[in-house]
This record gives structure tokens, C-alpha cells and sequence, in this order.
């Protein structure tokens, strides 16, 4: 892996140690003089910050910067940051954090110069059509996790925190203008973070290959992303510093975004919900419903997994056998084995499967799945018995 590249797909990616000493270029290559820098209140006060803004601060270029972003970000965050944005005269977007800031970085940026709610730009039907779209802001997206891959990605997800729901938010001029992906940005994370984003980037692969559908460049994509994570999430999770695992990790995860163009799955049904019903952090919820999400799918995904597990190297190729890694890798990575343990209760389990239902990965699943399989795809993650999604 070559330690400083740029590549362009889907969007222009500036790769390498150190880039976010670039920052500058990026800033004048798309005549933002006056960037607002999006991140949340944990990072704010970290070293890799000041390393933002101090290269910021050397160029004289001026800046401000929001970081009132909760874990799962709100409509109400968002309409801060709007505010400041107009506030301050920005004219584009720094997105700098894990998921959470990026996406709210990028649904800022959308809504500065629009007329209408967040909430009518869900991604349901056209609504997007109806978006100035004179009014979207330039983003800049650089991610210091390797999960969401939101970098990438033409949509974002914001919680509705009057209804406890999380919804999706799409618009093709979401996706940023330039992503930096600086591995070094990633060595300090806690060790629970990275084995959480990475376990997120890893379903995203997984459930893009899954979806029905003819789609071969997602397809490929997909499964060279599980094969980088398989062979550097550990790495990473022990040996914070390994600048080669770190690269692989933060590639695997922009990869994952690009696949799942392709459509999602189950995972994502049910974790939206556990995120807008209890807060809970989205890496974490996937890691521990994906192995019974891929029981529950096993009939329809056998050919695909045997395929998979002949590209990465795991024996006796199966969906059984694939389950085994996954249950492993979350072993290795101190992962709870269910909901339960991470202090989900399961008085909610109808709501769950209801909403989950309507959430738009359902659609992509790969096979049909309703309200009630949604349900007990929770109780299974809650209780671990993988005998209620046979």
C-alpha cells in the first residue's frame, strides 16, 4: 500500500499519513475561504484537533467550529449547527470525527441554503427533488474512525429525538466534495471504538453483498472489504500503532459505504431502532445482531457465503462457518454476545419489529423478511438463542 495516493471514486479521496496537513489545498480547491468545522464535544479537546485547526491557524485562513453533536445526532443539532453556520457567514464544511460528525457535518452543509424541514428530505420516494439545490453547501469529510464510511456515502442518518426514530436523509450532493483519509488520525481511539466502527464496516460489506440483486461492482467491492477487515481489525484492535492495519481499515471502511449502494439488510433495521429508542451506539448494536441476522438470512445467502469464504480464506465454506468467524472475531474483540448484556431491555420487542419493518433497509434484505421476523431477529440478539430466527 503506497503511503500517499489520490484516487477519485466515488468521490476524491486524498489517502496517506499525514494529510491532514492538506487541508489547506483541499479548502482552495473548492474556494471555501470561511469553513465551519463540524466534530463532536469528545473530540474537540482532543490533539488530533488542535493538528486541524493549527494548520488552519499557519494559512490565516479563518474557521469556526460546532460540536454540539450527540452520538446519534439529532434534528436538533442539526438546526444548531445551521444556525451558526448563518451565523458566522460560513461558505462550506469540515466534517471531522467518526459517523456521528460526519453526518452531521454533511445534513449541515445540505440544509444551509434550504427553505424546508430536514425531515422533508427523508429518503423516501423523490423527496430529494425537492431540495434547492443552489442551497447545499461544499463538504470536506475527514473520518478519525474506520466504520460509518459515511465519508462516501449520499446520505446520512439524524434522529428524530420528539419521536425516537432515526431517519435517513438522502440527497446525491450529500456525498463530500473531497474525503482526507489520514490513518494517523486513527491510532488514539479507544479500544472498544475501533472494534465497534470496525464491526460496523464489516456488516456494511456484508449486508451489501447479501441484497438481491445484480450489482458486480458492489458485489467486488464488498468482499475485498471483508477480506482487508478480516485481516487487520485485530491488528488494529491490539496494536493501535500499526500504521499498515490502520490504512487497511480506514480503506475497507470507505469501501463498505460504496457497496451498499447496492441496499442493506436486517442489521441496519433493527439497530436504527435501538439507536432512536435507547441511544444506543450503532457500531455496537450491529456487532451483536449480525450473526443472528445471517441465521435468520442463511437459506437464501448459502452460495454467497461459500463463495466469500473461499475468497478469505475460512475453512469448510459455509453460513455456519462464516457465523463461527464472526462469533470469534466479536470474542476476540470483547464484544458483548448479546443485547442483554449491554443493557437493552425487551419490553419493546413488537415496537422494534414494527418499526424496523419500515425502515428503508428492510427493502434490501436479503430475503423478505416482515414485522415479526424483525421482532424476533431482537429477541434473538437480546437473549442469544439463535433458535428463534431458525
Amino acid at each position: 500500500m503506497p503511503q500517499t495516493t489520490n484516487w477519485n471514486y466515488p468521490t476524491t479521496i486524498w489517502f496517506g499519513d499525514n494529510r491532514i496537513q492538506d487541508i489547506s489545498n483541499a479548502l482552495k480547491q473548492l474556494d471555501i475561504k470561511n469553513p465551519l468545522i463540524v466534530t463532536d464535544d469528545a473530540l474537540v479537546k482532543l490533539p488530533i484537533m488542535q493538528d486541524l485547526t493549527k494548520a488552519l491557524k499557519e494559512k490565516d485562513i479563518p474557521f469556526c467550529v460546532f460540536s454540539d453533536v450527540q452520538p446519534n445526532p439529532t434534528g436538533i443539532n442539526v438546526e444548531n449547527g445551521v444556525k451558526a453556520y448563518k451565523q458566522n457567514k460560513n461558505d462550506g464544511v469540515i466534517a471531522f470525527g467518526g459517523g456521528s460528525a460526519l453526518d452531521a457535518g454533511k445534513t449541515i452543509a445540505f440544509m444551509s441554503g434550504q427553505k424546508l424541514s430536514v425531515w422533508d428530505f427523508e429518503d423516501v420516494g423523490d423527496n430529494w427533488n425537492t431540495a434547492d439545490e443552489n442551497g447545499i453547501a461544499k463538504t470536506i469529510a475527514i473520518p478519525t474512525t474506520a466504520g460509518t464510511g459515511s465519508e462516501v456515502g449520499r446520505a446520512t442518518v439524524i434522529t428524530d429525538s420528539v419521536n425516537h426514530a432515526k431517519k435517513i436523509i438522502f440527497h446525491p450532493k450529500m456525498l463530500p466534495s473531497i474525503v482526507i483519509l489520514d490513518p494517523i488520525l486513527t491510532y488514539n481511539l479507544p479500544k472498544h471504538i475501533t472494534a465497534w466502527t470496525g464491526i460496523d464496516a464489516l456488516v456494511h460489506s456484508i449486508e451489501a453483498y447479501c441484497a438481491p440483486g445484480f450489482h458486480p461492482m458492489a458485489d467486488g467491492i464488498a468482499i475485498e472489504s471483508i477480506r482487508l477487515i478480516k485481516e487487520n481489525l485485530t491488528v488494529a484492535y491490539e496494536k493501535p500503532h500499526n500504521k499498515i492495519a490502520r490504512a487497511n481499515m480506514l480503506v475497507a471502511a470507505m469501501m463498505g459505504a460504496t457497496a451498499f449502494q447496492k441496499g442493506l439488510g436486517s442489521v441496519h433495521s433493527v439497530a436504527h431502532q435501538l439507536g432512536g429508542l435507547y441511544n444506543m451506539p450503532h457500531g455496537l448494536a450491529k456487532s451483536i445482531i449480525l450473526p443472528y441476522a445471517l441465521e435468520q438470512n442463511s437459506l437464501v445467502i448459502e452460495n454467497k457465503m461459500v463463495k466469500l469464504c473461499e475468497y478469505i480464506d475460512i475453512k469448510n465454506p459455509s453460513t455456519k462457518s462464516f457465523i463461527d468467524y464472526i462469533l470469534d472475531l466479536r470474542r476476540k474483540l470483547e464484544i458483548p454476545h448479546t443485547l442483554n448484556e449491554a443493557k437493552i431491555t425487551d419490553e419493546r420487542a413488537n415496537e422494534i419489529g414494527a418499526l424496523a419493518y419500515n425502515d428503508p433497509s428492510t427493502q434490501t434484505n436479503a430475503k423478505k423478511i416482515d414485522a415479526n421476523d424483525l421482532k424476533n431477529l431482537f429477541l434473538a440478539a437480546f437473549g442469544g438463542d439463535f433458535g428463534l430466527v431458525q
